[in-house]
């Protein structure tokens, strides 16, 4: 119920936020919240997992808050919409990138999804990923267009590509999510609105794949 309500609580201060400090504080809530839910199953798969996931995630929340400060630092602004500096926009994109998983930092996506549980996974691949889509929109205008292209694209690429050789189902939906973030990154720089609804349907189709 406590890990439950956390993320809950992490999802609405980071998507309502429009101070960086506020916007990481959500993050940090949600990674903590979930890592009890992928290690509840006492196996060294779920406890490795969990490790990966707590590793990356911390990882790009340091460069997030990082960014922000780097921003702050030359322009004065702690305001999510307001981000100038090209180095903070840079630093930015990687770290949304390291959240969501794309590639090239989507190595640890379905590892954790192997090791955890199906419902922990549907939480990862739906509920997780709302937060850094919601920075990922907000941000949009300001990011690195050239650097979120070419991940996008690589993205889509690699896993298509690399979903086709996979027998298990979580590894198939990791690399899934993968491909399906890839458009989604690529269609955000022309029309946000349109992100959120792929966003909006790819949720639903994961949840019916998992739930079944």
């Amino acid at each position: 119920l406590i890990s439950i309500s956390s993320l809950l609580l992490g999802t609405t201060i980071t998507i309502s936020s429009n101070h960086w400090m506020m916007a990481w504080t959500g993050l940090e809530i949600n990674t903590l919240a979930i890592l009890p839910l992928i290690s509840k199953p006492h196996h060294p798969r779920a406890i490795e997992a969990a490790t990966k996931y707590f590793l990356v995630q911390a990882a790009a929340s340091t460069l997030l808050l990082f960014s922000s400060t780097t921003n702050a630092l030359f322009t004065g602004q702690w305001d999510v919409t307001q981000l100038t500096h090209p180095t903070s926009c840079l630093l930015l994109t990687t770290a949304i990138s390291m959240k969501l998983g794309l590639v090239p930092f989507h190595f640890w996506f379905p590892e954790v999804l192997q090791g955890s549980s199906l419902m922990t996974s549907l939480l990862l691949t739906t509920a997780m990923k709302f937060p850094p889509i919601t920075l990922l929109l907000m941000t949009s205008p300001s990011l690195n267009h050239t650097l979120l292209t070419t991940m996008a694209i690589a993205s889509a690429a690699l896993g298509g590509w690399t979903g086709l050789n996979q027998t298990q189902v979580r590894k198939i939906l990791a690399f899934s999510s993968i491909s399906h973030l890839g458009w989604m990154t690529i269609i955000i720089i022309y029309n946000p609105k349109l992100t959120l609804i792929t966003f909006y349907l790819y949720c639903m189709m994961t949840a019916a794949t998992l739930l079944t």
